[in-house]
């Protein structure tokens, strides 16, 4: 968004994402898998729903990615790991401490807490190896004085943690190299070591702009960065050991770096461990990309952590995008097609007796897009949307003030206000949408084909101009842009979702007894196995057809069918393992919901039995006890 906000300007930029791809925990992870590391990572960032499937399907508009096994970048990571080295700032000697291996991180004793990684809180273990150091201490006052006197660190809460905790404690010099593991850029001048995950992982930022290869040729250009967003997890890597090393090459530093905060569930962070992951594809499949993009954008100041759940992701769609901008779209673009045939007539920017609220509405309109800027340039990108969500308010109260549709009953005579009443809200709805553009650029595309406006009046000078948009520009009623959400409807569809992951994948941790426990030991697995066959003909069959299809959708229905099973067969205790309130009705949905025809089949394969039961029952729901 922060990318897309700059073009918007008119910037030249150049958005760099990127994977770090070596390390230890690599090379043991993809020997656990019977790979080789190498293959390991090319499925993670170029296979199916891989890193790089995930930034093309949520719109990410990054210019380059880069990848720390490609050959030009560990080329010259050795170039600069041998200046690091013959300028007396890279030395060989011995390591001797504490080690996390997931973090990659290796530690003292008095900066453990509760014998753990201070960063992840999982166990450390013993290591001693013999290693090349950066002498990191040689740049502590210089790296003390760059978080403390300056801006370069941001927000400026972050400071004080990494000064009290890292800096002032006593800096220590850095392990840069390796031998208990080869999966790695080798140090060419001493063979056996490869160079340790950070002068790697650092120095992309520079050599995906060229520095020390011949493959781009961008780095005068665009160097240094004006912004660094790392998450809060690697600022004490980006803000003190960063710099240094900098420092040591004598490159110009970094403008900036600022730390975001995480997307947490029940305040934990999500982790694949704990069993808490919320799939990006199932979200955007059910409420569309941009709708994604918008909410965490919305929702959660970008500085902070953010509390995910389902029932906001619903509700913010629904307040936002559905009642409010979707509203003025879908009312304004509608008027326009039934009073005039779907263009104002010429004239109508204009108004013999313009009312208070006309004025009110534009002065707000008007001033949107400086109060933007100041957001957006202090990365405030929830307070951006704010802004743009109280001129949509205005608006639509502004449909309510003027009431068109009673406009509307003598043309005649009311013809000219009508129009112009349009107008207005044609443009306080353009304005919006350029500056909305950043947030949700294809949601925007089609709603500037709604309202007939043209190239030039997307633009950033025209965000400013009232009355950019043509008089007689064409306006059609599309799509309704953001559909109300049924809460119900759609969390019924999560549970599913998450069900299927219970017999695919990772179990959620809803289900769990405790949030360590694996697959194998919770009180899903201990009764998966032991669940009824399909108590149906017409079941058995569909299940013997998605067996053989062996893909996601056709697991999700297996799953569904041993839902299915557990209630009707009293399996189960559901109430010690499923909330209350997902525990009964999975198989009578509204039938508008959109389900594929294997789930709308399975779905009357079980009716008559469901109801049969029912009906025995006196007519109440079957009881999950």
């Amino acid at each position: 968004a922060i990318a897309r906000y700059k073009r918007l300007r008119g910037y030249d930029v150049m958005f760099l994402t990127g994977t770090d791809e070596h390390g230890q925990k690599i090379e043991t992870k993809a020997e656990e898998a019977g790979m080789t590391p190498q293959a390991f990572v090319d499925r993670i960032v170029e296979g199916e729903r891989g890193v790089r499937d995930l930034w093309k399907l949520m719109n990410i508009s990054n210019d380059r990615f880069i990848r720390t096994t490609d050959d030009y970048h560990c080329a010259a990571v050795q170039k600069i790991f041998k200046k690091m080295y013959d300028n007396g700032d890279i030395y060989k000697g011995a390591y001797k401490g504490k080690y996390c291996t997931p973090c990659e991180s290796f530690w003292t004793e008095s900066q453990l807490v509760d014998g753990k990684c201070p960063d992840c809180g999982r166990e450390v273990h013993d290591a001693e190896e013999e290693a090349y150091f950066f002498r990191l201490s040689k740049y502590a006052d210089k790296v003390q004085h760059l978080l403390e006197d300056t801006d370069f660190l941001q927000p400026r809460s972050r400071v004080n943690e990494m000064v009290n905790n890292f800096i002032k404690p006593g800096l220590e010099d850095l392990c840069v190299s390796r031998t208990s593991f080869t999966w790695g850029i080798p140090v060419d001048f001493d063979p056996g070591h490869v160079v340790y995950v950070w002068v790697d992982a650092l120095f992309n930022y520079c050599t995906a702009l060229g520095l020390d290869n011949d493959r781009y040729h961008d780095f005068e250009k665009f160097w240094p960065a004006d912004y660094h967003i790392v998450g809060k997890e690697i600022v004490r890597f980006h803000s003190i050991i960063w710099p240094a090393m900098l420092m040591s090459v004598d490159l110009p530093l970094p403008k900036h770096v600022y730390g975001h905060g995480w997307l947490v569930i029940d305040g934990g962070k999500m982790s694949k461990s704990k069993g808490n992951v919320v799939d990006p594809y199932v979200l955007a499949e059910m409420f569309g990309v941009d709708a994604l993009r918008f909410f965490l954008l919305r929702t959660f100041p970008f500085g902070s952590d953010g509390n995910f759940s389902n029932e906001l992701l619903i509700q913010t769609i629904n307040t936002d995008l559905a009642n409010d901008l979707g509203n003025l779209v879908s009312r304004t673009t509608a008027m326009v097609g039934k009073y005039f045939g779907g263009a104002l007539p010429a004239e109508c920017r204009t108004c013999a007796e313009p009312q208070p609220f006309d004025q009110e509405l534009r002065t707000l309109a008007e001033g949107l897009r400086s109060v933007y800027e100041e957001d957006m340039e202090t990365f405030a990108p929830h307070k951006a949307l704010d802004e743009i969500f109280k001129v949509i308010q205005r608006a639509n109260k502004y449909i309510d003030e003027n009431a068109p549709w009673a406009l509307a009953k003598d043309m005649e005579t009311n013809g000219k206000r009508l129009a112009h009443v349009l107008y207005n809200l044609l443009e306080a709805t353009r304005i919006c949408g350029i500056l909305l553009t950043p947030f949700m650029p294809e949601s925007c595309e089609k709603l500037f084909a709604q309202i007939g406006a043209p190239a030039e009046s997307r633009t950033w000078d025209a965000a400013a101009e009232w009355g950019a948009l043509p008089e007689t520009a064409a306006v059609t009623k599309g799509e309704n842009l953001f559909p109300r959400l049924d809460m119900d409807k759609v969390l019924q569809m999560c549970l599913i979702h998450d069900l299927g992951e219970c017999f695919t994948g990772d179990i959620p941790s809803f289900l769990k007894t405790d949030a360590d426990t694996t697959r194998e030991d919770s009180l899903l697995a201990q009764w998966v196995s032991s669940l009824p066959a399909p108590y149906c003909a017409e079941m058995a069959a569909l299940y013997a057809e998605m067996d053989a299809l062996e893909t996601d959708e056709a697991r999700l229905y297996k799953a569904l069918d041993k839902l299915e099973a557990v209630i009707q067969h009293n399996e189960a205790p559901i109430s010690t393992w499923l909330p209350r309130e997902y525990a009964l009705n999975l198989t009578y949905a509204d039938e508008n919901v959109a389900f594929s025809p294997y789930l709308t089949a399975l779905r009357e394969a079980v009716r008559d039995e469901t109801k049969a039961k029912i009906d025995a029952n006196g007519g109440m729901p079957l009881s999950a006890e």
